[in-house]
């Protein structure tokens, strides 16, 4: 049978703020899979601790006193590959987010939204997730996956003054015959002008075609 137990995962914390600091060494602390092996409130002071003890897991602030949260990630991810590192700020903005993630973090929550023991997403870092907290998670997939830019309209799809003069009153309530009386051309002729009007917006009903020449100020 074997008896080998897995060592405890080390954790650090780099949190200027005394009272988060010692809510997230309470939680690792209480957690028998985590080992508390450091605790800093200022980016220099981590920074030269890690040289002498480099833990598996890193928290660390963005917003220091000395130093930027961003620089003790650089240098920890150089230095330290081994050690992840997890973000733990009240800046949710993109530009934040982001470059902690370009420095090198492998996760980003929210200090709002740690509703959970964080224990849980240190081991989902060590066991290769990224935990972020979900607004963080919206942000990366709007990046990653940008809305597709409007398509551009040609020449062919602008209507003529004449189908544009058919849809405006359409538009107005008036029917298709009421239409052809108004214009004095045969009820044939509007629907095949609204046929067009279709094509050239690509949409499939009258209600549709108001609404898109509607947006594209066409009425």
């Amino acid at each position: 049978m074997d008896d080998t137990v897995d060592s405890p995962l080390s954790v650090a914390i780099v949190e200027d703020d005394d009272d988060t600091r010692a809510r997230l060494a309470q939680s690792v602390a209480a957690h028998a899979g985590l080992r508390l092996v450091g605790q800093y409130s200022q980016g220099c002071e981590a920074i030269a601790g890690l040289a002498e003890s480099t833990p598996d897991v890193l928290l660390v602030d963005l917003q220091l006193p000395d130093i930027s949260g961003l620089d003790v990630i650089r240098q920890v991810s150089a230095r330290h590959p081994t050690c992840e590192v997890l973000v733990i700020s009240v800046f949710g903005d993109e530009e934040h987010v982001l470059a902690a993630l370009e420095a090198g973090a492998r996760g980003y929550l929210l200090k709002g939204t740690l509703t959970r023991d964080i224990a849980l997403d240190i081991h989902e870092l060590r066991n290769g997730g990224s935990p972020l907290s979900p607004i963080i998670a919206r942000q990366v997939l709007k990046r990653l996956c940008p809305e597709p830019a409007p398509r551009a309209h040609d020449a062919d799809d602008a209507l003529t003054p004449r189908e544009t003069e058919i849809l405006r009153l359409i538009a107005r309530g008036f029917s298709y015959a009421e239409t052809a009386a108004l214009l004095n051309i045969s009820g044939g002729t509007v629907h095949t002008h609204l046929k067009r009007i279709y094509r050239k917006l690509a949409v499939h009903s009258k209600t549709e075609a108001i609404f898109e020449a509607d947006q594209r100020k066409l009425l």
